[in-house]
């Protein structure tokens, strides 16, 4: 028998934690885990969540953090692990994220996204989302011999009513 077969793994939605830190390194360098770690503590605080999609062996292979706000819940640091992109955990995360912004009573979702980065674009208006301007963004940035440089890129702000 030969073609394709279709594998089905259950995954999860909880909150990540410093104890997935580890795991999580496909999602960036060691200068953007400390920075998650640090936005750990933001959620420690009741300021934001941060959500991850994991296998059944409880590894995340998706991980998406929301900043807290009056109406509208500000979706951000959304990766999905390389190798399984484009297999609906994106899609996944972002509705458990929406979820998240309504049991807080937020009635407004928003993401900045890469002008750079079409298909993350295309995912978002795929779930509804839709531009309302353009602003820069900037941060730190580890190079692979360790060290620091400020990337700068251009980013399309979106929006959703939930």
């Amino acid at each position: 028998m030969t073609g394709d077969k279709a594998i089905m793994v259950p995954v999860h939605v909880r909150d990540l934690t410093i104890a997935d830190l580890p795991a999580c390194a496909w999602s960036g360098t060691p200068t953007h885990l400390r920075y998650v770690a640090k936005e750990l503590a933001r959620v420690a605080r009741g300021d934001a969540d941060y959500l991850a999609i994991c296998t059944p062996a409880d590894l995340p292979v998706a991980i998406g953090a929301i900043d807290h706000r009056a109406e509208a819940g500000m979706l951000w640091q959304v990766t999905v692990h390389p190798a399984l992109r484009s297999v609906g955990l994106g899609s996944m995360l972002v509705r458990a994220a929406e979820t998240r912004m309504r049991a807080h009573g937020m009635t407004r979702s928003e993401l900045s996204v890469e002008e750079s980065n079409p298909r993350a674009r295309a995912l978002y208006e795929r779930l509804g989302y839709v531009a309302y301007g353009r602003e820069p963004d900037a941060w730190d940035e580890e190079a692979p011999d360790g060290s620091i440089h400020r990337y700068e890129t251009m980013c399309t702000l979106m929006a959703k009513q939930l």
